[in-house]
């Protein structure tokens, strides 16, 4: 894994520190993290000797937001188009609407959102704009106490991105996502925890060792399977209309890790020894229509 802008180190229990690394820079983003940060959690990050990520910065930030001193468009936008949202529901992953319109950091969230494993962020420092927005889409935030995080769109006369619409709200109620966006204030990390949005706050020496930890004791001793069908269902039945659509995927996981993992877990259980789970993350079964 070799990238311009993120450094990757994986330890022995299969737990990845992926750290943006533009220190000078404040790690600020750019077009070209964000292919990186794409191609890691699309690509690299499925492979099965990866069990569970931790992102962080280089530095004194953890993303001062993006770069706004890249040449033209510092969003990588093609500026002679005229999108329709018709064209873009019904082509958004063509050209040149894929690389021409589609917001940069949305295309990371979704890489983020999709990998079938546990995501930490450890915010280290600032992070302002698509640095707080990036960070929704992972599943639990710690942040050091000198943690500083903006959304701070309106100052610029832009909107929030990279899906952040889907999971502000959801993470910490509209109420306060209304609030902290139309304010573009940049708060603290007390404030930030007290708002929902973050698990804990960490001194900074320790905040990074403290997410690995954390990492480990999500995967130690578990099944890669149910971890990553446990991720999909709370994501995707959180939004459901019914329990009942809840538990009709409910009950497919439930079969099917029963039958698989499931057995070395009980065997594991009743004759008191660590359990030695054989499933791949990256290879699960069908518990919704539409999954492929």
């Amino acid at each position: 894994m070799n990238y311009e802008t993120l450094h990757c180190t994986v330890d022995n229990d299969g737990v990845a520190l992926l750290t943006l690394s533009r220190p000078e820079q404040l790690n600020a983003f750019t077009v070209t993290m964000a292919r990186e940060l794409e191609q890691f959690f699309t690509v690299d990050a499925r492979d099965d000797g990866i069990r569970a990520v931790v992102v962080t910065g280089a530095g004194r930030a953890f993303c001062a937001g993006m770069d706004l001193s890249a040449q033209g468009n510092v969003f990588g936008l093609d500026e002679s188009l005229a999108p329709t949202p018709e064209q873009m529901h019904t082509a958004y992953d063509t050209e040149p609407l894929h690389s021409g319109v589609r917001d940069t950091g949305g295309k990371v969230t979704l890489a983020i959102h999709a990998l079938p494993k546990p995501v930490i962020a450890a915010i280290n420092g600032a992070a302002v704009g698509i640095g707080a927005t990036m960070t929704l889409a992972m599943d639990i935030r710690l942040a050091s106490d000198n943690a500083r995080i903006g959304f701070v769109f309106g100052k610029l006369g832009i909107v929030p991105e990279a899906c952040s619409s889907w999971f502000l709200p959801r993470l910490v109620g509209i109420q306060q996502a209304l609030d902290w966006v139309y304010s573009a204030d940049i708060i603290t990390a007390e404030d930030a925890l007290r708002g929902g949005l973050l698990r804990s706050v960490h001194s900074p020496e320790s905040l990074v060792d403290d997410a690995l930890a954390l990492a480990r004791s999500y995967v130690s001793r578990r099944s890669p399977v149910a971890l990553a069908l446990a991720k999909k269902l709370l994501y995707r039945n959180g939004a459901a209309d019914s329990p009942l659509q809840a538990h009709l995927s409910d009950s497919l996981a439930m079969f099917y890790t029963s039958i698989g993992d499931g057995k070395e877990g009980v065997a594991a259980f009743r004759e008191k020894r660590p359990p030695q789970f054989t499933g791949s993350a990256t290879a699960l079964p069908r518990v919704f229509p539409d999954d492929e």
